[in-house]
């Protein structure tokens, strides 16, 4: 009795699955390419304005004291920006890891859901009412009863804020990636559960912690509206002392794109090109850092 013939031919339910796959594949790669295609015609259109004004006294002098403007410099700018952010980072950093091991390690479901819920919703609150909460209890200081002054500690406990929601739940992400055979070997070996979070779980995310606190400082470093309100007063000098008010990247583009001289608006333009490379950078690292986590827990796909 000979076997009955096999088709290996699509058939008509077959085929319109076939065709609906090409389609869904064709639209993501479009998809893709068209976000792509935006990131570049953004870089190079403020590249392209920005070139003209970017060179060394650029980045080592302070703006220029002329009347009309140009031949200045955006070091006080960077100085403001790298303090701003690592006062915010000193306040994120321990609390959202903090909050992420109580969550995944200690706490219990139903109050690590309300956690992750109010940390989520405090991920899509408005900048600008961050910002005008951190003026009212940092500035006019009202819970005292005095006024008080805009500081780079005032504009880093703002963008704390912001960088707070984003390190802690990236932290709780990387912390459930760890497999439970390394907290139940240490448990074997009658290790407390402090001293595993402190000496295998932590080493073993630390990498993940990273990725997570490297995106949020890259967040953090291009936010306008909070320092509007904390810190937008300042002089046109290198200034270090965290308690006075210090100019910053975004605030440097706000001020000189709204001035009449055309050489403020280019170096507007450069300054935006720095803020741009400096989130590039920042956004690979924390790539690459992500595939080095995920290569260490085994996870690589």
């Amino acid at each position: 009795m000979s076997e009955p013939a096999i088709s290996l031919r699509a058939g008509g339910r077959d085929w319109r699955r076939l065709v609906v796959n090409r389609v869904a594949e064709a639209s993501a790669v479009v998809a893709a390419g068209f976000a792509i295609l935006v990131l570049a015609i953004v870089v190079w259109s403020v590249g392209s304005r920005a070139i003209g004004a970017i060179n060394v006294d650029f980045f080592i002098k302070g703006p220029s004291s002329s009347f009309f403007g140009g031949g200045g410099g955006i070091a006080p700018a960077i100085v403001g920006t790298l303090m701003l952010v690592g006062i915010a980072t000193a306040i994120a950093l321990p609390i959202g890891v903090l909050t992420a091991i109580y969550v995944s390690e200690f706490g219990n479901e139903g109050f690590g859901r309300q956690i992750r819920l109010w940390l989520d919703v405090l991920n899509g609150f408005p900048s600008i009412v961050i910002g005008i909460f951190a003026f009212t209890f940092l500035v006019k200081q009202t819970f005292l009863g005095a006024g008080g002054h805009q500081s780079a500690i005032a504009g880093g406990f703002a963008l704390s804020i912001i960088m707070l929601p984003l390190v802690s739940r990236s932290t709780m992400e990387v912390l459930a990636l760890v497999p439970n055979d390394l907290r139940e070997a240490s448990f074997a070996l009658g290790v407390s559960k402090w001293q595993t979070v402190l000496r295998v779980i932590l080493p073993t995310s630390l990498g993940g912690i990273l990725t997570g606190t490297t995106l949020a400082v890259a967040r953090a470093a291009g936010e306008t509206a909070p320092l509007l309100f904390t810190c937008a007063i300042a002089g046109q000098i290198v200034d270090w002392n965290p308690t006075h008010s210090v100019q910053s990247i975004p605030l440097t583009i706000f001020f000189d794109s709204e001035s009449a001289d055309p050489a403020l608006h280019q170096q507007a333009w450069a300054a935006a090109f720095v803020l741009i490379v400096f989130v590039l950078v920042t956004s690979l690292t924390a790539r690459i850092l992500l595939e080095r986590q995920r290569r260490k827990l085994g996870l690589s796909r």
